[in-house]
């Protein structure tokens, strides 16, 4: 059975992030998915930041048909959208979405009714966990 596609509603505070990563990192079971660890920390960290602490979010991973990784965050803030910065040498913050831009192979934001939906699209780590299916035959995480 592949561990993908995996779909969770969670809220978003920081012990989320390692609990998501720990999920993520049982599920992908032997595969290389340090870059899809650090993506997913990135977005689920930038609704933190910028929209607050317990913002109700959406988490789906998803194999392609043509053997990428599809992460999806969605939230429920439409105006709110994501942007590049350039952060300095000493600053603290600022690189979560250079760190996307730098590991994904393409990533952007799609307007929604009732929010937005930040995604990237990843290589397929090796392992191969990637698996083609319906984008809407997620199953929840426990």
């Amino acid at each position: 059975m592949s561990p993908l596609p995996i779909a969770v509603d969670l809220l978003a505070v920081p012990k989320a992030v390692p609990e998501v990563r720990r999920t993520l990192r049982e599920r992908c079971g032997g595969a290389d998915s340090s870059d899809l660890l650090l993506c997913v920390s990135e977005l689920l960290t930038n609704v933190i930041v910028h929209l607050g602490e317990g913002t109700p979010v959406t988490l789906r991973v998803s194999g392609t048909c043509t053997g990428r990784l599809r992460v999806e965050l969605s939230d429920p803030e439409p105006c709110a959208w994501p942007a590049m910065r350039s952060a300095a040498g000493g600053d603290e913050s600022g690189r979560g979405l250079v760190l996307v831009d730098a590991l994904s192979l393409r990533w952007g934001v799609d307007q929604g009714v009732r929010g937005k939906t930040v995604w990237c699209e990843l290589p397929a780590p090796t392992g191969s966990i990637a698996a083609c299916g319906s984008p809407d035959a997620f199953r929840q995480v426990p």
